[in-house]
């Protein structure tokens, strides 16, 4: 099955439900055992249009893999696919109707939608991820027990940027650095960490925003000209990146001292002629690439089966593995939690399991996870990649950096928003 991911999903914000695990005959191969539903609440048709499809693809053909492969202990997972838009009310609406149906757990990549949904998730005791996205103090297990970032977020995603600039690209010290962001709280959320960072490190932060959606940035290039910086960091995502990385350099910024967010793909960075861009570096969550022992089995069982989701060609990709490490990470979960608790598998069984979650690596796919109560993030782990004119390339060994101050900024987050409730 070769159908787009949009074409299944359908033109209406409200969309349909994709049984993924039915399709290509996949639940004949697990067990006949009561299915694991999960909701995957994305926006097809909006904002996020510039990776959903490849990251529901990814989440799909994974889905169809695990259950040719007899499922999660023998339990189908039934995977609901449907379009949020990106607008967190249809975001509520569908959320409601997942959980009516049977759905114990949640994906919406969008943060408008998941922070809309955060608060009811925690009151119906569903486990939600927010993997690369939502708010920062979700990372907190006490505060919102049951969301689940699962990944680095983006303060600790600036975090590792900047201890790579410090052991790799010179130092930090008397630096100057460039924040260049879409002006939304996506584009502001490190902001904080990278104030706190300067004060400790001595280098010189100097911010500029720009406008959404991103597509008109020439001003804020001119001004980075004239600040003359020694690093640049780009913070944005979509068409946006590439107008970005087009900004820098035709203001006279190397490739080499350009780093980004998790929002940089292999489309946008073969938008470039020759070799223009070899050298920018981004942060990375997840390997890229079908040499992985999952994605190898997805390219054999399922890929050229013909039993594929989408365009063969995007497997492998950047957001089409994020996509395979989320559902990944529930599928571990909820084999943990059948294995310490038993059936009927629920929402409070299943976070139970994501916090048992311990040097999960995904068969190589991604940095070990070890998640727990305290921490939902997992340690905020990555490594640098590097464009080499055809593929992203690993600079550094998975790591993290600075997560106490990271740790800090979050209480102070959360002490205010007490304070504010006061009022």
């Amino acid at each position: 099955m070769k159908q787009s991911i949009r074409s299944l999903v359908g033109g209406g914000l409200a969309g349909v439900a994709i049984l993924a695990a039915g399709v290509a005959g996949g639940v004949a191969q697990a067990q006949e055992k009561a299915p694991i539903k999960a909701a995957t609440l994305l926006d097809f048709t909006r904002v996020y249009t510039f990776l959903t499809d490849e990251y529901s693809q990814g989440q799909q053909d994974y889905i169809k893999l695990l259950n040719m492969e007899g499922g999660i202990d023998g339990h189908p997972v039934e995977l609901i696919v449907r379009d949020q838009g990106s607008q967190p009310q249809q975001g509520i609406a569908l959320y409601n109707q997942a959980r009516d149906e049977g759905a114990i757990f949640f994906d919406f990549l969008s943060t408008p939608v998941a922070n809309a949904v955060m608060p009811r998730a925690n009151e119906d005791h569903l486990p939600m991820m927010t993997f690369a996205h939502g708010r920062a103090d979700a990372i907190d297990g006490h505060l919102f027990p049951f969301v689940f970032p699962s990944a680095a977020i983006y303060r600790s995603q600036a975090a590792l940027l900047l201890k790579y600039m410090d052991e790799h690209a010179g130092g930090l010290k008397d630096k100057k650095i460039a924040f260049v962001h879409i002006d939304s709280p996506f584009g502001r959320e490190p902001i904080a960490l990278l104030e706190a960072m300067a004060k400790t490190k001595g280098f010189t932060l100097k911010t500029f925003p720009y406008a959404v959606p991103g597509t008109e940035q020439s001003a804020a290039w001119t001004d980075v000209r004239r600040f003359r910086p020694d690093q640049v960091i780009i913070w944005g995502a979509g068409p946006g990146q590439a107008v970005s990385v087009r900004g820098a350099i035709s203001n006279g910024i190397s490739p080499k001292s350009i780093y980004s967010v998790i929002w940089l793909s292999e489309t946008d960075m073969r938008s470039f002629q020759g070799d223009a861009v070899v050298g920018v570096k981004r942060f990375t969550a997840v390997n890229t690439g079908a040499d992985s022992a999952i994605l190898k089995r997805i390219s054999e069982k399922v890929v050229a089966a013909g039993k594929g989701t989408g365009d063969a060609k995007v497997v492998g990709s950047t957001y089409y593995n994020i996509g395979v490490a989320t559902m990944a990470i529930m599928a571990q979960a909820a084999k943990q939690a059948l294995a310490d608790q038993g059936e009927p598998l629920t929402g409070d069984k299943l976070k139970a399991g994501l916090e048992k979650i311990k040097g999960f690596d995904a068969e190589g796919l991604m940095p070990a996870l070890t998640i727990t109560a305290d921490d939902h993030q997992g340690g905020g782990w990555g490594r640098v990649s590097e464009w080499d004119g055809g593929k992203w390339v690993p600079l550094n060994d998975w790591g993290h950096a600075y997560q106490d101050v990271i740790w800090n900024l979050v209480r102070e987050d959360a002490a205010k928003a007490a304070q504010e409730a006061k009022k």
